[in-house]
């Protein structure tokens, strides 16, 4: 399908609208006799276990996951980035019973209060000020991520915008950001929790059927196709494109095209998830997120009891075992069908990325610059040499209709202003490794370029930076799959928009409700108003949601740069290593060693913040600014984010035992119980838990190469 064959019909805008109305008006009638802070920041501690599975799953899915994991299944890294659903199966059931009794025990508002109570305020304002920034980056990410898909779908449908207002350029992915910070801040500003809760039943249900309809549809082109791209090691990330044999249906064609990204070890020296994360580093973001993260655990402080929120946290976890079906999945398939089209897609960061290319290495032989090309020249130009085209204007931009990912479209206001500082070389960097082998001449022209550059800044003492090249846009794969596979004129486009749209705004909803909670509770009443009114609190809490929200929609348009990832789903794992191992560390000791002393919590989040960034300094030192091209065990600890959690979680420990042998409390730590609900455990929760444990299991022998991946 061609750009601009793909329209957005009235059925499919009154079956969204009806679905954005639907949301906001329950969200608002079910939260309209909020009282005080606990009834806004906590639905008034009556949540039942249906309502907190659901929204457990709505807040934690988003175009984060839709986005970012489906564009992960699309690069070589396919149904192995699954692990961080399936993963937290385990992690839930393990909280249901481990962490979540002594948190409604003790009858906390935040995570960060929990500090306090078992430490002291210190650690308890820390994790506040962390968690909080933390959060700005959410907001952003979850936002963009949204936008992103916006910005695609109107742009395949001739919807994209660009207004000039006074001085500002609005484009497309500016006014998604807006709506989708608008509709978040309405209800949430005046619900709270329990309008987040109600929103999230809606929208989650949505949210997986919409998966499932996806997946149907992607699976119905599949089996119609000719021919598709397939990704022949995932250590290597070459590519070849196949003919497809006629009588096979769409699963043997599934199975067939995509054996070596049907496995979820890949090999250790994986950037995104090797298989070495999978027996330390990703268990200590997964239970951080589902334990210890204030807009997931909110939900099961709000439990009507113990039994329903662990009732409430095991449902949640059999759903995490459905996600990457509808998730990851499909996102594989939108690789084999549309790779072509996710190289067009990458056009744009590719041309800014190889005009600097042509200003450091004015005598490559394998691109070129021209500016307005005669047509023939567009038309005949061959492959394997890249051609600049530098345009004078957006109207000539818009106007530009040549699909071949060797000819890159550029405004001469972009291409005059990209330029290197005289004291920086610049090094390129392959940020997808599907590029060296579409490129291969090209790829050693590069590699000649960049030994010689690195020699150049170790004899002259002058700094290096990285440039990023990529070959896909892998996070345009639901944009994709939307604009390509779905039956078009019947509403269905609108009512799987509706359904990301709403798991774009549940997680947002939640992290603003989560956010403005912390700076209402730890920080405004804690140390800035401590004789603050119920209703002052909430009005507080209620402003902070709208400053988070315009820092949102602020922050989305920034993150789409690919020297920052070429996945945002990445980027938002990688940042909470700054917090997770710390934060995880602390809990576990406080939970397990009852006489670590109070300063345990101070000393671990503190601990952490420096390791994780001394480690991802000393990476960035080496590999960015030095150039050097680590492997073995250099690139197995530092290499990898989720490796450098681990190391970080390891050290906190130390760290927290020496402290505790040195400084033992006196006594016992006792966790005493401050609240009226019940928190008699839930038998029957505990059975399914062990189920669920047993079914990821089998899920992991399956895509292994003991079986699909064989």
């Amino acid at each position: 399908m061609n750009q601009g064959t793909f329209q957005i019909r009235w059925p499919d805008v009154l079956v969204f609208v009806l679905f954005v109305l639907a949301v906001v008006t329950i969200g608002l009638l079910k939260s309209r006799q909020e009282k005080d802070s606990t009834d806004y920041f906590l639905a008034g501690r009556g949540l039942h276990w249906w309502l907190i599975g659901f929204s457990l799953i709505a807040a934690n899915i988003s175009t984060e996951q839709f986005v970012g994991m489906s564009g992960n299944a699309a690069d070589h890294v396919g149904i192995a980035i699954a692990s961080y659903e399936w993963m937290a199966a385990i992690t839930l059931v393990i909280i249901a019973f481990a962490f979540l009794p002594y948190f409604l025990r003790v009858g906390i508002y935040t995570m960060p209060e929990f500090l306090e109570y078992r430490f002291n305020a210190g650690a308890r304002t820390l994790m506040a000020v962390a968690t909080i920034l933390v959060y700005i980056l959410l907001v952003g990410s979850v936002t963009y991520s949204g936008a992103l898909t916006i910005a695609t779908l109107a742009e395949k449908a001739n919807l994209a915008v660009q207004w000039k207002i006074g001085p500002l350029l609005v484009n497309t992915l500016q006014v998604g950001a807006f709506f989708i910070g608008l509709i978040a801040l309405i209800y949430v500003t005046a619900g709270g929790l329990k309008a987040c809760a109600w929103a999230d039943l809606i929208q989650g249900s949505a949210l997986v059927l919409g998966g499932f309809v996806i997946m149907y549809f992607a699976f119905d082109k599949l089996g119609e196709a000719t021919q598709a791209a397939a990704f022949v090691s995932t250590k290597t990330g070459e590519v070849v494109v196949q003919q497809l044999t006629p009588d096979a249906g769409a699963l043997q064609r599934f199975l067939d095209l995509n054996r070596p990204r049907l496995t979820m070890f890949l090999p250790a020296t994986d950037t995104v998830l090797p298989w070495t994360a999978l027996l330390l580093g990703l268990w200590i973001p997964n239970f951080y997120y589902w334990g210890l993260n204030q807009y997931i655990t909110q939900r099961t402080l709000g439990s009507a009891s113990l039994a329903q929120g662990q009732r409430g946290i095991v449902f949640a976890a059999f759903l995490k075992l459905i996600i990457p079906f509808v998730i990851v999945i499909p996102g594989i398939i939108a690789f084999n069908l549309f790779s072509s089209q996710m190289r067009l897609d990458a056009r744009a960061d590719l041309a800014k990325a190889l005009t600097l290319y042509t200003k450091v290495n004015p005598q490559t032989q394998f691109v070129t610059v021209q500016t307005n090309p005669p047509p023939q020249v567009l038309k005949t130009w061959q492959p394997g040499k890249y051609l600049i085209v530098i345009l004078q204007d957006e109207k000539a931009m818009k106007t530009f209709s040549i699909d071949s990912p060797y000819v890159l479209p550029i405004l001469k206001s972009q291409y005059d202003s990209l330029s290197v500082p005289q004291d920086t070389i610049l090094l390129f960097e392959y940020k997808d490794m599907a590029f060296p082998h579409l490129n291969p001449d090209f790829a050693e022209e590069i590699e000649t370029y960049n030994a010689a550059a690195k020699a150049r800044a170790e004899k002259e003492g002058i700094k290096t930076v990285s440039q990023a090249l990529i070959a896909h846009k892998y996070d345009t794969a639901l944009g994709q799959l939307l604009g390509h596979v779905l039956p078009q004129g019947i509403g269905l486009v609108g009512f799987v928009l509706a359904a990301l749209l709403g798991a774009v705004v549940s997680s947002l909803a939640a992290m603003l409700n989560a956010a403005s909670t912390i700076f209402a509770v730890d920080i405004y009443k804690k140390y800035l108003a401590p004789h603050a009114s119920e209703k002052n609190v909430v009005t507080v809490g209620r402003t902070a949601v709208v400053v988070f929200a315009i820092l949102a929609v602020f922050i989305a348009p920034l993150l789409g740069n690919p020297n920052i990832s070429n996945s945002i789903f990445t980027i938002i794992q990688a940042s909470q290593g700054f917090l997770s191992p710390g934060v995880l560390a602390v809990f576990v000791f406080g939970l397990a060693v009852r006489r670590a002393p109070r300063s345990c919590g101070v000393i671990g989040l503190l601990t952490n913040v420096l390791v994780y960034g001394g480690l991802s300094g000393l990476y960035w030192l080496l590999t960015s600014r030095l150039g050097l091209q680590l492997s073995g065990a250099g690139q197995f600890l530092l290499g990898n984010f989720l490796n450098r959690m681990a190391i970080s979680f390891v050290i906190c420990m130390i760290v927290l035992t020496i402290v505790t042998i040195r400084n033992p409390l006196p006594e016992p730590f006792v966790f005493e119980q401050r609240t009226s609900i019940a928190l008699e455990s839930s038998r029957g929760a505990l059975k399914a838990g062990i189920v669920v444990i047993l079914l990821t299991i089998l899920l992991y022998i399956i895509f292994s190469p003991l079986v699909l991946a064989r």
